[in-house]
């Protein structure tokens, strides 16, 4: 069973994103701030991890997916963001953004399912 880790502060994204990759069959392990995240990252080393920009500073996120890479977790990382809608900013994916993959929150279950699947054969292929 693949193992999926979401860190957001946001508890209904939490809930329903964990909800609907358990229907799945995915083992999910969530936190609500970017210390508890590195946290279950490094104790639980999921296949995948999802992950908000915005928490309790605006660029959490992206400060824990450098953090990641600085200690060679590889892991691939899909992050959510509403970045672009609230500021009209487009991310793209580089050295200073290390993730594998943005998605705009809200996200449907079949997006979200899809974002994972293609990510998690990723890293099979590899």
């Amino acid at each position: 069973m693949k193992k999926i880790a979401i860190i957001d502060d946001d508890p209904d994204i939490l809930d329903a994103s964990g909800l609907v990759l358990k229907s799945k069959g995915y083992d999910v392990v969530t936190a609500a701030n970017p210390e508890d995240g590195y946290q279950i990252v490094k104790e639980n080393k999921p296949d995948l991890i999802i992950l908000d920009v915005m928490m309790n500073e605006p660029d959490d996120g992206f400060f824990l997916a450098q953090k990641f890479r600085r200690e060679k977790i590889f892991t691939p990382i899909l992050m959510y963001t509403s970045i672009s809608k609230a500021s009209g900013m487009d991310y793209g994916v580089n050295e200073l953004v290390p993730v594998d993959d943005f998605v705009e929150k809200p996200i449907s279950p079949d997006q979200l399912i899809e974002k994972v699947e293609k990510l998690l054969h990723k890293k099979e292929v590899k």
